[in-house]
């Protein structure tokens, strides 16, 4: 199978972002169907701490996500018996989502399909290529944070 090659004045950088996450997200979802599950449920069992268990107010921005969208998530995954809410002993009026033995064994397949995902792209793409990536990645995500791509100009 021959590699895709994308002609840098064709595709926008926003378009091959967007496409290449979403076959990822769709194979992600293709492997977590065999188990009744989704790419997002695996997803949040991968940012709960195995051991501790994690506050769900750190859970939306550890993930990116929208209050709304992981109270369904969470909702959902206390219905499968994947997880269970704990008050946070540190604080009173906090909670502590912890994995049950269901949400640890499935959070274990997540991790093993994350990871083998991971070896095949390392054995397909040099090192080098990798180190790059990760710096462009980087970048774009700095001048994102930083605002640097759509800043009011300020005039005097």
């Amino acid at each position: 199978m021959s590699p895709t090659i994308f002609c840098m004045k064709d595709i926008t950088i926003d378009y091959i972002l967007r496409s290449t996450w979403q076959a990822v997200a769709r194979m992600y979802n293709e492997q977590a169907k065999e188990f009744d599950s989704t790419m997002a449920v695996g997803f949040t069992l991968l940012s709960i701490d195995p051991k501790t268990g994690t506050p769900s107010t750190a859970l939306g921005p550890k993930m990116g996500m929208e209050a709304t969208s992981l109270s369904r998530i969470l909702k959902s995954m206390e219905e499968k018996g994947l997880i269970k809410r704990k008050p946070n002993p540190k604080d009173g009026r906090g909670v502590l989502i912890h994995l049950t033995d269901f949400g640890l064994e499935k959070r274990n397949y997540s991790k093993d399909v994350v990871l083998r995902f991971n070896d095949v792209i390392k054995e397909n793409v040099s090192e080098e290529k990798l180190n790059h990536f990760f710096e462009v990645m980087g970048t774009i995500n700095n001048l994102i944070s930083e605002k640097k791509i759509y800043c009011k100009a300020t005039t005097n």
